[in-house]
């Protein structure tokens, strides 16, 4: 897929090219052996490119322009995780990387921090919360290593407290919940919502539980629906995006939405419980969904027909088809 990122990127290189040739550059791109020479390298082309005489597009960004790559970035390497894709995955990493260099050296030219302060504190940080590694602290269980975790990153925050550097609401800063930022997608905010609650002890006994709260939330949502207006939901006219939806009151929208996030949330918390990733699973459903349904498409075709043409009967065969075909 070609986006604009990435004709970015390759403008990027061909910029770097050109004004690494002038005399006012002092470093040599050579083939380097070591790990800390290869980051210094990644590191000083990035502050060429936003240098004076550097990339007109690298220049011109921002720490607001960035994040929407940084978002993209970040998805394109769990779909190369998901795909075992490792030559991809080296490079979406890479492409990963590039975002951390790129926020650190305009922090650097307005004076916030540099790259060199966001290696300490990741060091620092990796070295004070396993004490069991570099420390005489004894933890022979992952469950463990996490109270652990949980206990030092309280007495951080405690000495950020104390030393004024925490600028968030008080209460915020009190809570459990106060460090699951709510920028992330929902069901990761989820999952990380109530896993900070079930650290505290606030969490079901069983699955069945869970299974208990869904048919609870299910019946809550059926009875909303009891005031839609007749003749009740009904699908949209097909071929036709956004026609034959019912026009329903405001408060009736509300309860809806409200009703259909508590279900999403409890089946957050059923992948929670089974130690499953509910971003990732809805991720593979949807590309499984995707898979079968251009199966049907291309059956379909073959016939000189579109799926607004076929019948849902026709729709429902091939679709048990497209299953029966990707099992096989």
């Amino acid at each position: 897929m070609i986006r604009v990122w990435k004709r970015s990127r390759q403008y990027n290189e061909e910029c770097s090219h050109v004004s690494l040739r002038g005399k006012e550059a002092s470093f040599r791109l050579v083939a380097m052996s070591q790990t800390g020479e290869k980051f210094e390298r990644a590191v000083a082309i990035m502050a060429r490119l936003r240098a004076p005489g550097g990339c007109p597009w690298d220049r011109e960004q921002t720490f607001d322009s960035i994040k929407p790559y940084t978002v993209e970035e970040t998805y394109e390497v769990l779909e190369a995780i998901d795909n075992r894709d490792w030559d991809e995955l080296t490079g979406e990493l890479g492409d990963l990387l590039l975002q951390v260099l790129f926020y650190a050296q305009m922090a650097k030219e307005e004076g916030t921090f540099s790259i060199d302060d966001v290696l300490d504190r990741l060091s620092n940080k990796l070295v004070n919360r396993h004490p069991h590694v570099f420390g005489d602290v004894q933890a022979e269980t992952s469950a463990e290593v996490l109270r652990n975790w949980e206990a030092i990153k309280a007495i951080e925050k405690k000495k950020r407290r104390a030393d004024g550097g925490q600028k968030t609401d008080e209460k915020a800063r009190e809570s459990v919940l106060g460090g699951v930022s709510p920028a992330m997608p929902a069901l990761i905010e989820g999952h990380k919502l109530s896993e900070k609650a079930a650290a505290t002890g606030f969490d079901w006994p069983n699955v069945e539980g869970l299974f208990d709260k869904l048919a609870e939330e299910t019946g809550e949502l059926r009875e909303e629906l009891k005031r839609f207006p007749a003749p009740g939901p009904r699908p949209l006219v097909r071929g036709v995006a956004g026609s034959g939806r019912q026009d329903i009151s405001p408060e009736l929208h509300e309860r809806l939405e409200e009703e259909v996030g508590d279900l999403f949330f409890v089946l957050v918390n059923v992948a929670r419980y089974l130690g499953l990733d509910s971003e990732s699973a809805l991720k593979k459903t949807n590309r499984k969904f995707k898979r079968r349904f251009q199966w049907m498409e291309q059956r379909l075709q073959e016939s000189g027909r579109k799926p607004e043409q076929a019948s849902m009967e026709d729709l429902e065969s091939l679709w048990q088809q497209a299953k029966v075909q990707e099992k096989a």
